[in-house]
């Protein structure tokens, strides 16, 4: 089982969905602590309603020394919009999820609604999302898991967003169950 810190930036929607899978016993995990670079985030809200540590931190330094006061196997990105850079020891663990499937629409300024309507404009048939280690560089770690969804010329940015998300809640829990299952070091093997 591992023991996960979530880094969030807003309403916590996926953690909400861990927590539900934790509960279910569908997410092999525990949630260790909870961390927003956004003071007044509903996740943190959430999180202290669910009887998660929750703090907020400014910056990369800030948020290392609450990780550093925890046993932490696995650090989730669940929405936290900045780049972050985990502890020497948390360097290969940390596991990002984006909503596209990379290598499309990624990469620095890439995120949220932004790729939703990058989506749309484009006028691609399927979209759907990547959960990832995460390393120096926006959208670059080793894919863990990938979900398709496909797309209809009707659908707007919003009807994107909403279609993407739901595979989101799947992917996230199933990335995190492949990793407590073949450890972080499978992933990032030469390929």
């Amino acid at each position: 089982m591992l023991k996960i810190a979530v880094l969030l930036s807003g309403s916590g929607r996926t953690l909400d969905n861990f927590h539900d899978r934790i509960n279910d016993r569908s997410l092999n995990a525990t949630v260790e602590v909870v961390i927003s670079n956004v003071a007044d985030a509903l996740g943190l809200e959430k999180a202290r309603k669910y009887g998660y540590p929750a703090f907020h931190a400014k910056g990369n330094e800030a948020t290392n020394e609450i990780i550093n006061k925890y046993d932490i196997d696995l650090i989730c990105l669940a929405g936290y919009l900045k780049l972050y850079e985990p502890p020497v020891a948390l360097k290969r663990s940390v596991l990002n999820i984006h909503p596209s499937l990379i290598p499309s629409f990624c990469g620095e300024g890439f995120y949220g609604m932004i790729v939703h309507r990058a989506v749309h404009k484009r006028g691609v048939k399927v979209s759907g999302c990547t959960v990832h280690f995460a390393n120096e560089v926006y959208d670059e770690g080793p894919i863990v898991v990938q979900k398709c969804v496909p797309l209809s010329d009707e659908d707007s940015p919003d009807d994107i967003a909403h279609k993407v998300f739901d595979a989101e809640c799947l992917a996230f829990p199933e990335a995190i169950n492949l990793v407590a299952e073949k450890g972080i070091e499978y992933f990032w093997r030469p390929k």
